[in-house]
């Protein structure tokens, strides 16, 4: 949790400023692109109760999924430094570059999650897709950035794993709730979670837990995932197209994480061939 007086005033304020924003764009921009509106500041200005039902249905998921995220971001504020090692001297005052792209992925993602309480017409069709494709390319862009500009934090490391997260969640729930992925492939969300759960089990109950060896297959497999994701968000693929691969590009995702628990639990040692989606 956020310890006020180890985060300089200059970063809470663009935190502040950051949370204003994300309010003005998922409520209003995105809201009005959603639902066809012309005028944004029609929507803007409009008392909630005087909004039409198919706004308010958008307006209520987008903003908890970004109510969610700008709490997690100020919950590690104090993270906004180079590694663990950093003392508090050390908290940058901006949240620099890289932490305001992933802070835009989010958006998009909050944007997203809208869609799942609104009925798919073909107005609105391929935003799905091109919300969440967008806030994927945008994961290649802030590790770009921290590398180049030399701005990695432990801040941006955890928004980066939780925004993804976010998006694996949001995203395939958004196509099942569209008709245009199978049910049984939100197992990908849900594998990651219980693979969680399964590991802080272990360690409340004392028992051993192993780390997890480098991958090189993770990115790979998660960029898939992405990929796949975002080709069946559009409106591109039909239903009985989009459903045998599924199968085929969820089957060895389950089975990564189906093998890290084994390892993270000793049941399968360490050196074996092995392969991780996520550690």
């Amino acid at each position: 949790m956020t310890d006020a007086r180890t985060v300089p005033a200059a970063l809470q304020r663009e935190w502040a400023a950051v949370a204003v924003t994300t309010v003005v764009l998922t409520a209003g921009g995105a809201a009005a692109l959603a639902l066809g509106i012309e005028d944004a500041a029609v929507l803007l200005a409009a008392p909630l109760a005087a909004l039409p039902p198919a706004a308010i249905q958008w307006i209520v998921p987008a903003t908890t999924v970004a109510g969610f995220e700008l709490w997690f971001t100020y919950r590690h504020l104090d993270a906004n430094r180079p590694d663990e090692t950093a003392g508090r001297e050390s908290v940058y005052e901006s949240l620099g570059a890289p932490n305001l792209v992933t802070l835009a992925r989010g958006v998009l993602f909050a944007a997203l999650a809208g869609f799942g309480a609104v009925s798919p017409t073909p107005q609105v069709a391929w935003l799905p897709a091109l919300l969440y494709g967008a806030g994927c390319a945008l994961d290649f862009v802030d590790g770009f950035l921290a590398r180049r500009t030399g701005r990695t934090t432990l801040l941006g490391a955890k928004l980066d794993m939780a925004f993804d997260t976010t998006g694996f969640l949001v995203a395939p729930v958004v196509a099942v709730l569209w008709g245009q992925l199978p049910i049984w492939y939100l197992s990908l969300s849900a594998a990651r979670y219980l693979f969680k759960l399964g590991r802080g089990l272990r360690r409340r109950r004392g028992q051993p837990v192993y780390d997890l060896p480098d991958s090189v297959v993770r990115r790979p497999l998660a960029g898939l995932q992405m990929a796949f994701i975002t080709l069946a968000l559009s409106p591109l693929l039909s239903f009985a197209l989009v459903r045998p691969l599924a199968a085929a590009v969820l089957a060895p995702s389950l089975a990564v994480f189906v093998r890290d628990y084994l390892v993270v639990s000793g049941r399968l040692p360490r050196g074996a061939i092995y392969s991780s989606v996520y550690n």
